[in-house]
């Protein structure tokens, strides 16, 4: 829902991303003995039109009505849930560390400077090679261009994780999280919130879920 700043008790001025987490309805629980894992599947945002008949079926098999996303999370044995119901903000808990998981902003066809930061050539009269990539190859030994140089091409729209991001506040009337610093992704795009894999203050196994930046 985009970015602010809010005030910690402290007098500490914080900027936050404000989540809509949830409320994210169970649509289907995956098990060892059926599936070989053990996993949860959880829909996000209401979905009124264009929803196929294999996605109708599955949703009322469920017991929820359509939605817009379907997104498969591990699930810890000690963790019980079942198909129709819900998972809110109040699995999460003020300061814990929190992945978040989003696609972030498509920035179109860029070059070297933009793309990689490149230094780019001199600025002075007589030079045409402002912001041209410069030499990429090698000469008689490898001769060649190896793998992973810098060169122009598509910026951003690519999956990216933040980890250990603390979460600020937890708003659970209204479904909302607030999470320390930026996470990907332009304002309005899925993303997804997962215990932190690593790093303090992790959170407590089998919270997750999926909501709107």
């Amino acid at each position: 829902m985009g970015m602010t700043q809010i005030f910690t008790n402290e007098g500490n001025l914080v900027p936050v991303t404000v989540i809509q987490l949830g409320p994210c309805s169970v649509t289907q629980v995956r098990t060892r003995e059926c599936d070989g894992y053990e996993a949860v599947q959880l829909a996000f945002e209401e979905k009124k039109r264009n929803v196929s008949k294999p996605l109708q079926g599955h949703f009322k098999k469920a017991g929820v009505s359509p939605k817009r996303s379907l997104k498969e999370f591990s699930l810890p044995a000690e963790v019980e849930v079942k198909p129709g119901g819900e998972i809110r903000t109040d699995v999460f808990e003020e300061g814990e560390r929190v992945d978040v998981r989003g696609v972030t902003k498509g920035r179109g066809f860029a070059g070297v400077v933009r793309r990689h930061r490149f230094g780019g050539g001199p600025a002075s009269h007589g030079h045409t090679s402002h912001r041209r990539v410069g030499a990429i190859g090698q000469c008689a030994d490898p001769s060649e261009v190896w793998k992973g140089m810098g060169m122009p091409g598509q910026m951003g729209s690519v999956k990216r994780t933040i980890q250990n991001l603390q979460v600020v506040k937890v708003d659970i009337e209204k479904n909302l999280l607030f999470v320390r610093g930026s996470v990907p992704g332009c304002t309005g795009r899925l993303v997804q919130v997962c215990k932190a894999v690593k790093g303090p203050g992790k959170a407590k196994a089998g919270k997750a879920a999926e909501g709107k930046k």
